[in-house]
């Protein structure tokens, strides 16, 4: 399998930021880590040899990132509009920088594919939705889609606004709303056991995430697994598999 390693400046944010790349041909789909996670940790996590065969026989290329966690929704020493104004300064360095090697790397391959588990599942949906002129689809999996369920304090502004999903797609109307449904599909994946409902809030935030996706017409599945499917490694890798090989 090709691998190809490469440092992206970050403007914004304190250093430069890394992306993997793994395969040689086919759509592509970014891959947003777990809270506080870098690029490799889904090869390290088993999660890239569990799509092995999608990658070698040319459907899928990955395209992993990293966090930048410490600075935005994981640092509690920070209010929440300020992490929500540093967040954005990340999705800038994804639609920007990593899309744009994506797009030199991957020329005519279409509209991008996200995934990612726990915080990555976040990270995948709202990139989603705040660019769909960008991406298509997102596989999310064992996410908390709500921002101010992460230990945040202080008043809330526009970015804190703009980078909630329950939020600003509770507010969606109009022609943007119809837009948005022309665009998006949202995969949402959850376990019922262990972790899955306390301390991550993951199964809640997950119906919730679906009555609203319900309500606003917007086309999306939900797929909840067993009371025996913890918010584990394991279990993410069952579960990537099983969904991603259709939409490449």
């Amino acid at each position: 399998m090709r691998r190809d390693q490469i440092e992206l400046d970050a403007p914004g944010l304190d250093r430069p930021g890394t992306l993997i790349r793994y395969g040689h041909w086919g759509r592509p789909v970014v891959v947003f880590p777990t809270e506080l996670g870098r690029a490799w940790e889904y090869e390290e996590n088993g999660m890239v040899g569990a799509l092995a065969p999608l990658i070698d026989d040319g459907r899928i290329k990955l395209y992993c990132v990293d966090s930048f966690d410490h600075l935005t929704w994981s640092d509690t020493s920070i209010s929440h509009e300020e992490r929500a104004r540093r967040y954005r300064d990340y999705e800038r360095w994804v639609t920007d920088a990593v899309v744009s090697v994506i797009r030199d790397d991957s020329p005519g391959a279409g509209d991008l594919i996200t995934t990612g588990a726990s915080l990555g599942a976040y990270h995948a949906l709202h990139v989603m939705l705040s660019r769909a002129d960008l991406f298509t689809v997102a596989i999310c999996q064992s996410g908390n889609y709500d921002p101010s369920f992460w230990r945040t304090w202080g008043e809330r502004g526009d970015d804190a606004y703009f980078t909630n999903p329950m939020d600003y797609l509770r507010g969606a109307a109009g022609d943007h709303l119809d837009w948005l449904r022309s665009r998006v599909y949202p995969v949402l994946v959850v376990g019922q056991g262990e972790f899955e409902v306390d301390p991550t809030g993951a199964l809640p935030a997950t119906l919730a995430m679906d009555r609203l996706l319900t309500e606003k017409g917007i086309g999306h599945e939900l797929d909840v697994w067993g009371h025996d499917v913890s918010h584990q490694w394991p279990w993410w890798r069952e579960q990537i598999a099983h969904h991603l090989p259709r939409f490449c």
